[in-house]
């Protein structure tokens, strides 16, 4: 786990090593164990390391191996990497380090763009061939790592984060109004290649991209799970879904042991992160180390799910640690949520995984998590409902949209208005693409496949790399989730939903945890402002930036100012903190 960057200039001018500098010490949270630079006439790559495997400085990057001529930067971790390792020796190729980064640069020559259909795990790399002069890059199957580009020109820029791409300037930072539409109407998802500025945009997950060396471009998407169901599928009993996701499952979590360093859990008490606990029990895991937060209650709103993450500590023996967080503490952390965010992102969740991740750091370099269950197990409230939808798009954006287009066109300034509604446009264009039946299989597909990445898994990885902490997340396993995909929809919503994977947790872990009403990452201070928070909205929205760059309808923001708590989205979400968190992460970037 670490961060990378680089330049290539296809018009052949050098690259410039103090633009690498830049974007390296940004990126110089996620990697803090080590630094490198490599450059080449028109190519350079930079590299901050966070050393997870191999400890030795012979996995330290970028790496490059003269005798292939190539050079790499990676970002991730490749579970099976010993797997591959012993195929490419058999192949006869000989290693100089330990460590997963050669097996991708070896795997690369081996078996070219194909090598990622190989790799378990999640990843962000880019290889530079010295003899072609051709550039490649690629993103693991759910985007878990991000890969942000620049292009201006002739000129290509690429890092692990978008605030690492602004330091090394000459970027086109004017909002982009589509990605601001998609931002305020599709729960602040903006999905790839998009990002919330013109000049920035981002490699889509399950994606390889190839630049020759005059720049030409092509790229392709490597994998997506299937929905369609055999025969075999539709004969299959409900004992036997259960054994087959039990089973992967197992293999899921098992997998993501890899490390030469101890592994821990966030434990936040509910279904999903209780269910790594007690499969790592299972197979033998002692004193591990889980970690859980809380905040204050607001609203008569509790901040914490500690009874629960105490039951599953105290059942297993985990040497378990619970963060509270006091409301001046979380109002503290503010500026430095936004800084850590390559996107402006609204989920109260975002403080959360901050302040526990700075704790968890101290303790250990690499955790599991429980996000994904939910998108691919089927665990949202909006699904349910459309078991008997004959309008796909009209009742998932119902449920799903924090507001339809007409509404946005009373909120936004009219200078900021698309003529289409693109976000539903775009809703409407996956949802009429083949090989799904039926609106719950639409939802789960899209859900899985944008909403995912743009939200709950950037969230992870911004927050956790601002602490050099490495999140791995088994519940994206691609082979449990092309599994999920062919469930019946009826048997992932039984039970107020996930209901097959309850039916696994029944043999895993107490039934206290199971058989509860769903919990979330509650941080209710900034669910119902007000207080410090109503002032902080206030000042932001009002700053001369803020004015002058002219977003939102003041007469709105007033109504908003005036009765925070009365504004709330479909998904319980405040439309205050919405463009309050838009506003703050502008000017935290100094846009």
């Amino acid at each position: 786990m670490c961060g990378l960057c680089g330049e290539v200039n296809f018009d052949g001018r050098f690259a410039s090593a103090q633009a690498i500098a830049r974007m390296s010490n940004k990126l110089a949270p996620r990697g803090p164990d080590g630094a490198g630079v490599f450059v080449r006439g028109h190519v350079a790559m930079g590299h901050r390391r966070l050393k997870i495997i191999d400890l030795s400085p012979k996995s330290d990057q970028p790496l490059f191996d003269p005798e292939l001529g190539l050079s790499l930067v990676f970002n991730g971790c490749i579970y099976n990497y010993r797997q591959l390792r012993g195929e490419l020796q058999a192949k006869g190729y000989r290693f100089f380090s330990e460590g997963d980064s050669e097996v991708i640069l070896k795997a690369w020559h081996a078996w070219g763009e194909a090598c990622v259909e190989r790799l378990h795990g999640m990843f962000a790399f880019v290889v530079h061939e010295s003899e072609s002069g051709r550039v490649a890059m690629a993103r693991d199957r759910f985007g878990i790592k991000p890969l942000y580009l620049s292009e201006q020109g002739s000129r290509l820029r690429f890092s692990s984060s978008l605030p690492s791409l602004l330091a090394a300037g000459d970027v086109d930072v004017s909002v982009d109004p589509i990605a601001l539409q998609h931002y305020m109407s599709f729960h602040a998802v903006v999905p790839a290649p998009r990002t919330i500025l013109k000049g920035v945009r981002k490699l889509p997950p399950a994606t390889v991209r190839i630049y020759e060396r005059d720049g030409a471009m092509r790229e392709r998407v490597y994998w997506r799970a299937l929905f369609a169901r055999s025969a075999e599928d539709a004969e299959r009993s409900p004992e036997a879904w259960r054994e087959l996701t039990l089973e992967a499952l197992r293999t899921a979590v098992k997998r993501r042991m890899v490390a030469d360093v101890p592994v821990g859990v966030l434990l936040s008490g509910g279904l999903d992160s209780s269910l790594i606990v007690g499969l790592l029990a299972e197979m033998g895991q002692s004193g591990l180390n889980t970690f859980s937060v809380g905040f204050e209650e607001a609203n008569g709103e509790k901040g914490d799910e500690f009874v629960y993450s105490d039951l599953i500590a105290k059942h297993y023996g985990t040497r378990h640690e619970k963060i509270f967080v006091p409301s001046e503490r979380l109002l503290g952390a503010l500026p430095g949520v936004f800084a850590a965010m390559s996107e402006p992102m609204v989920s109260y969740d975002n403080v959360g995984f901050y302040l526990l991740s700075e704790q968890v750091s101290k303790h250990v370099k690499v955790v599991q998590s429980g996000q994904g269950a939910d998108e691919v197990f089927g665990g949202y409230h909006w699904y349910p409902p459309l078991l008997d939808s004959n309008d796909a798009v009209a009742d998932y954006s119902k449920v799903f949209f924090d507001r339809d287009y007409k509404k946005l066109g009373d909120q936004l300034s009219a200078d900021w208005m698309c003529a289409e509604d693109n976000a539903r446009a775009f809703v409407e264009g996956h949802f009429a693409q083949p090989g799904v039946d039926g609106a719950v299989d639409r939802a789960l597909r899209i859900d899985s496949e944008i909403m995912l990445v743009d939200d709950p898994v950037k969230r992870v990885d911004n927050m956790t790399m601002a602490w050099g902490l490495e999140a791995r997340v088994p519940f994206l396993d691609h082979e449990l989730v092309e599994l999920a995909a062919r469930i019946p929809p009826e048997l992932k919503l039984k039970d107020g939903g996930k209901g097959i994977l309850k039916d696994v947790a029944r043999q895993v872990i107490p039934h206290e945890v199971i058989d509860r009403p769903k919990g979330y990452f509650p941080v209710p201070a900034l669910k119902y402002i007000d207080g410090p928070y109503l002032d902080l909205a206030r000042e932001t929205l009002g700053s001369n930036a803020a004015r002058e760059r002219g977003l939102f309808r003041r007469e709105w923001l007033e109504q908003l100012f005036a009765a925070p708590a009365e504004h709330i989205t479909p998904l319980r979400g405040s439309e205050l903190w919405q463009v309050t968190a838009l506003e703050l992460w502008l000017q935290a970037h100094d846009i």
